[in-house]
């Protein structure tokens, strides 16, 4: 992998350029209200840095919001929760420009605008500077997704050198994948669902020991014949709709953690004293609590590992600005193993024949 990485620098700034190009999101709807505008780049203001972006990884909070689904979110609004960069102007002195900064929510691309565009206008909290030799489109694949994997299954209680079993339900989103990254590393033992066959292959090429097919019942037969007793935790991603499955799955005493909501964000006629067995802990990570420098030294941890070749991000396509409307539907429709992530500027994509397999999933590029 190293053969293929480049020291992130900072290209010159087009002269007198005052626009730029974003995906703004006109109003709720299908995927056809992204449209690509013109528009101001805007100007800096105390406590926000311009960050040009020079990628961002696509999430299906996005496309709930889009759908209309966030009722704060006003439009027309520039989506987009997280994005890397370098800061082109900024009157915060540990900012200067040229760094190379990640942030993720805080309410961007929601309350303001946010990654899906050449330039962004940020809170300096938000900004993580980080340090790295990766390309911009595998940094780009690194914030929400790892950070959100690595707290989770912190919160889940993982650590490293134990041995223990774990699993994820949602194994193929791109959180699930970083999660296997991750576990793997800690040599935990891992099993990991998805309800297509033809992607099994590349959750055993993550590190995945068990690949389970969820036909949308309950798992308990497959995961008790791989442990009888159940795994020690549960990472569900698919949140709403498998969480009191998942209670019933997991060892007695275990850890499911809820971390993501592929299938909504509402557990309907949730009786806990009923639903959770004696002694097992439900508990949830919002990758929130890493936003700005609370989530700094966990970015740059995963970086390293990246750089090391420790951790292998899958990334399943890197797609333009011109692309995001054929983009999310591609993403409603569930055809992603990976993240997807956007390149804003045309001069960073690589030509298709450059084309990298950073990891399982990284089939479709470009």
């Amino acid at each position: 992998m190293h053969d293929n990485l480049r020291t992130n620098t900072t290209h010159p700034e087009p002269a007198n350029t005052t626009t730029m190009q974003a995906a703004v999101c006109v109003g709720a709807g299908g995927p056809d209200v992204l449209e690509i505008h013109d528009l101001p780049i805007p100007s800096i203001r105390p406590g926000w840095t311009l960050v040009r972006v020079r990628g961002a990884g696509l999430n299906r909070s996005e496309l709930r919001t889009r759908q209309g689904h966030s009722p704060s979110v006003t439009f027309p609004r520039v989506l987009g929760i997280e994005c890397v960069g370098t800061v082109a102007a900024s009157t915060d002195p540990a900012l200067p420009e040229g760094t190379t900064v990640a942030a993720v929510m805080g309410e961007m691309g929601r309350e303001f605008d946010g990654g899906y565009a050449q330039y962004a206008l940020l809170p300096d909290a938000l900004l993580m500077p980080v340090d790295t030799t990766l390309p911009w489109d595998v940094l780009a694949a690194l914030p929400e997704t790892y950070l959100t994997a690595q707290g989770a299954l912190d919160a889940a209680g993982l650590t490293p050198g134990t041995g223990s079993r774990l699993l994820i339900r949602g194994g193929t989103s791109s959180v699930g994948l970083a999660a296997v990254s991750i576990a793997a590393g800690y040599g935990a033992r891992i099993a990991a669902t998805t309800r297509r066959r033809d992607r099994i292959d590349a959750l055993v090429a993550a590190g995945v020991q068990h690949a389970l097919v969820d036909e949308g019942a309950s798992l308990a037969d497959a995961v008790h014949a791989v442990w009888p007793d159940g795994p020690d935790h549960v990472l569900d991603l698919v949140g709403a709709a498998t969480a009191v499955d998942s209670l019933r799955l997991v060892r007695r005493g275990g850890t499911v953690c809820v971390a993501g909501s592929l299938s909504g964000w509402t557990l309907h006629d949730f009786e806990p004293i009923a639903m959770i067995p004696s002694g097992t802990k439900l508990t949830a990570f919002h990758s929130n609590d890493f936003r700005g420098r609370a989530g700094r030294d966990v970015l740059q941890r995963v970086i390293h590992q990246v750089e090391s070749g420790a951790y292998r991000p899958a990334i399943d396509r890197v797609v333009g600005l011109d692309e995001i409307a054929a983009t999310h539907r591609y993403m409603e429709y569930n055809e992603a193993v990976g993240k997807v992530v956007l390149l804003p500027w045309a001069a960073d994509r690589l030509p298709k024949e450059s084309a990298r397999m950073v990891g399982p999933g990284a089939a479709e590029r470009y």
